[in-house]
């Protein structure tokens, strides 16, 4: 089972959902504040971070970039950038842990991310 935590700053109910639905038994999500969030990916207690704001990177990132490093996390959309499903794929491949984009683009993310980190 992966365990997914949410941080970012929007939409933070409506990814869930979309993950649940996404991943069903195979994935267990849980709501957090980003430092929540960041730690239990530090601590082992949760395998993946993602999170969702107006930029992809900022409010989505912010934290997990200074806790986990930029090595450890990517921007999957921005206003002016979008990754291609082989783009996603690859960045899970390379062992990324935190996933940020745009609060319009969460629905199209997920549908690629959560299935690449099911298939890991």
């Amino acid at each position: 089972m992966l365990k997914i935590v949410i941080g970012g700053q929007l939409n933070k109910q409506v990814i869930e959902k979309q993950i649940k639905e996404l991943g069903g038994q195979e994935v267990d999500v849980v709501i957090k504040s980003d430092l929540d969030a960041v730690m239990a990916i530090k601590n082992k207690q949760a395998d993946y971070y993602v999170g969702a704001c107006e930029t992809g990177s900022g409010g989505a990132l912010a934290m997990a970039y200074a806790l986990l490093g930029q090595s450890n996390c990517v921007s999957l959309a921005s206003p002016s950038s979008v990754m291609s499903k082989e783009q996603i794929e690859e960045e899970v491949n390379k062992g990324k842990v935190a996933f940020g984009f745009t609060a319009p683009s969460s629905k199209n993310m997920l549908d690629i991310l959560i299935p690449a980190l099911l298939n890991k």
